[in-house]
């Protein structure tokens, strides 16, 4: 593959330290969540995975309802990231919530959210690797 662009982010410390993007758009403190036995005084990785994949993924939904010729603009994607032991060490799992215009049959909503699925980078980067749902609101 070759990129079209390359995000560059710079962490020092783990999750008690700072994250900082190249161009400074990003500069923020990081922290464990409070159910992870942190004080919970800043951002911790799995709200910035969500974030991104509810942007990443509701691209996608665009992109594939574009093509399809359905106006999915009003639609709004949630990413619940969780964070949990699994073996050794810790995995992760997604759940997507997508709601979708009142105006939308179910069929044709569930249709588009799938083809998304196969679309959307951050879908294919888990894909196999964790436990990602789909759930249509």
């Amino acid at each position: 593959m070759d990129a079209l662009y390359t995000a560059v982010a710079t962490a020092t410390h783990g999750r008690e330290g700072r994250a900082v993007t190249n161009d400074g758009k990003i500069d923020l403190a990081l922290a464990m969540p409070v159910e992870l036995g942190g004080n919970g005084q800043g951002t911790n990785p799995e709200q910035l995975f969500a974030a991104g994949y509810a942007a990443c993924f509701g691209s996608a939904l665009g992109l594939v309802g574009r093509a399809a010729k359905v106006d999915v603009s009003d639609a709004a994607v949630t990413a619940e990231v969780g964070i949990g032991k699994q073996g050794e060490g810790f995995g992760l799992k997604v759940a997507l919530r997508v709601e979708l215009p009142d105006t939308l049959d179910e069929e044709t909503g569930r249709k588009l959210v799938e083809q998304a699925h196969q679309v959307c980078p951050y879908s294919n980067a888990t894909r196999g690797n964790i436990e990602v749902d789909l759930v249509i609101e």
